[in-house]
């Protein structure tokens, strides 16, 4: 199980290690907005290899998510690949949400649930004075959390394979139980197929 979440936590900080050109060009998640246009939709690019799907407007990427029925649904000129990586920045939490091991952990789990995971195991962990660290295994990869309450924010890292996975579902779970004033996402494509058979 150690490594299992030592893992996890390694492909999220790799993430977020990345180049600041590639931390510019994630689009931001704000609540609140209700009307998508369509230069909102989610914009697929490549990069050194690396697939990226980013967006701008919530109500798009919810729209979108919404169309699921692989995961997170390929672009018209997307190759398939093995899983999806959706890396979310949660801003303006409520700072009590963030605190305790407890509330965090089942926040974790109900957005695996809800999104039709199928939980494998969990494993959760508080510090002092600040912040929790945990992940969910999931038959599917896994979910992954680290917060700083302190500044009512929280990382979150949804990795998953198969298409049987609900993500809008597990974001919904997230946004109702942290509350933010407004989120950021990435979403990665990895093994891309054609890529992982070619080598």
């Amino acid at each position: 199980m150690a490594n299992i979440f030592i893992l996890a936590s390694s492909l999220f900080c790799a993430a977020i290690a990345a180049p600041d050109s590639l931390r510019k060009r994630v689009g931001q998640f704000v609540s609140g907005r209700r009307k998508s246009e369509s230069n909102d939709a989610p914009q697929v690019s490549n990069q050194n290899g690396w697939r990226f799907i980013q967006c701008e407007s919530a109500e798009a990427f919810g729209e979108w998510l919404d169309r699921d029925q692989l995961g997170l649904p390929p672009g018209p000129n997307e190759e398939p690949s093995l899983g999806s990586h959706l890396l979310i920045e949660m801003f303006g939490c409520d700072m009590d949400s963030l605190k305790a091991e407890t509330s965090v952990g089942l926040a974790m789990r109900d957005a695996a649930v809800a999104s039709e995971a199928t939980v494998v195991a969990e494993s959760f962990h508080e510090f002092r004075p600040y912040g929790v660290s945990g992940a969910v295994i999931i038959q599917e990869s896994h979910y992954t959390i680290h917060t700083w309450p302190e500044h009512s924010y929280a990382a979150v890292d949804l990795f998953y394979c198969g298409g049987t996975i609900l993500v809008h579902s597990a974001v919904d779970v997230l946004r109702e139980r942290f509350r933010p004033t407004n989120m950021k996402f990435l979403v990665v494509r990895r093994g891309v197929v054609s890529e992982v058979h070619s080598r």
